[in-house]
């Protein structure tokens, strides 16, 4: 007997199976595709990271910068590149290369260049960096300063090559510079140190006085000895002399340290002879980062850096990880592991980095300098950022930190 089947069932079971056999012919015919992608060869992309290293005493053991400084930023980049590179076909790496702080970093560099490497980090000298700069440039290589802070590097050495990803001492001593004239605090004495690096930093802050109304009434050098940190009886010796080498002074707000070496500066605060607050390399301190920064997405950064690294997020780390996203941004929206199309895609007027930072941070064409805010905090919390409410600038706001265009003495060679 012929079963019956209402006609709307029958037609539905005749869709289906039509459906079912469609389903089955297209899969066929994208199996080839996905076998392909499967197959497809993938752009390795090396990232150099030249760095000048050796242990460095400090005032604290606290201060003691940790060995992977600058290193862990830039693996935690890398893994951040592949995750989206692997859907396009990119896989980034880090090659690392480690030299004397003062060595002669040119044989490094070429044996890196050797190797392939067209993006390299440098987290060197002034010097060192000058050095390999137009070497870079003749073979096609772009470096991207992660540690270097010297305003010359900027300014009258500047090469087109050559990407600044940390802030220059122009930068960070103008956003401190800001807020002390924000809070009213305009009064300033400057204590500095013997080296180099200290008098580039008190210059710095000289500079930022006169642009924002601050008045340095007067300064004193604090004359490395070289046994405050290598003895007990130094550091209580520094201790004892701190009260005396600040008795007085005229009356004042503030108290700016310029201390890079760290020969004085983490003994300023609380001996004062008369009880102010500190500012500059020790209290209130400027810094490209803070790892105690949490707004603008920032926990979860840091979250990330500490699951992978077992500790905080420094500046050094934020700034090797900017520039590793740098480039892996570039490389992934032009789906190209080319210098020269990438350079030019960091280069164009609407490229611009998310950091962590409240806003899209862009480089400035005339040095190529990374514009970003700067963060003053002390050893525990983020205080506030700068640029401060009030500081306009008729292009960007960040561009009241540091050398401006108008200033600048940069000529691209």
């Amino acid at each position: 007997m012929e079963s019956k089947v209402p006609n709307t069932l029958k037609l539905f079971i005749v869709l289906f199976l039509a459906s079912v056999n469609a389903i089955g012919a297209l899969a066929q015919e994208a199996a080839p595709a996905a076998n392909a992608n499967a197959t497809k060869p993938v752009t390795e992309i090396s990232v150099g990271y030249l760095r000048a290293y050796a242990p460095q005493l400090a005032l604290s053991v606290l201060d003691i910068a940790p060995r992977d400084e600058g290193v862990a930023g830039a693996e935690v980049a890398i893994g951040d590149n592949n995750t989206t590179g692997t859907f396009l076909g990119q896989k980034f790496s880090l090659d690392i290369t480690e030299v004397k702080p003062d060595a002669d970093v040119v044989a490094a560099f070429e044996a890196m260049a050797a190797k392939g490497e067209r993006y390299v980090l440098t987290d060197i000298s002034a010097r060192q960096l000058l050095s390999i700069a137009d070497i870079a440039r003749d073979k096609g290589i772009f470096l991207f300063n992660v540690g270097a802070t010297d305003d010359s590097l900027r300014e009258e050495e500047c090469r087109a090559n050559v990407f600044h990803i940390a802030p220059t001492r122009s930068m960070l001593a103008d956003g401190l510079a800001q807020y002390l004239v924000w809070k009213q605090w305009r009064k300033w004495v400057l204590l500095y140190g013997s080296h180099e690096g200290d008098h580039l930093f008190a210059d710095a802050l000289r500079r930022a006085a006169t642009r924002f109304g601050g008045e340095i009434l007067t300064e004193k050098e604090f004359k490395d000895t070289g046994t405050a940190r290598r003895t007990d009886s130094g550091v209580v010796q520094i201790q004892k002399q701190m009260p005396v080498f600040t008795q007085g002074l005229p009356e004042h707000d503030v108290v700016l340290v310029a201390d890079e070496s760290e020969v004085f500066g983490t003994y300023v605060p609380f001996r004062t002879w008369t009880p102010r607050p500190v500012a500059g390399s020790a209290g209130l301190i400027p810094s490209a980062w803070h790892p105690a920064s949490e707004q603008w997405g920032g926990s979860q950064i840091q979250n990330r850096f500490a699951k992978a690294n077992g500790r905080r997020m420094l500046s050094k780390d934020m700034a090797a990880w900017t520039a590793v996203r740098i480039i892996g941004d570039a490389a992934t929206r032009t789906q190209s592991a080319e210098p020269e199309k990438i350079a030019a895609f960091i280069k164009a007027d609407d490229f611009s980095i998310a950091a962590f930072k409240g806003q899209k941070l862009t480089f400035r064409k005339w040095n190529w300098q990374l514009r970003q805010p700067i963060f003053l905090g002390d050893a525990k919390s983020v205080v506030t950022t700068s640029p401060q409410e009030g500081f306009l600038h008729q292009v960007s706001e960040l561009d009241t930190l540091g050398i401006d265009q108008p200033e600048t003495k940069c000529v691209f060679r």
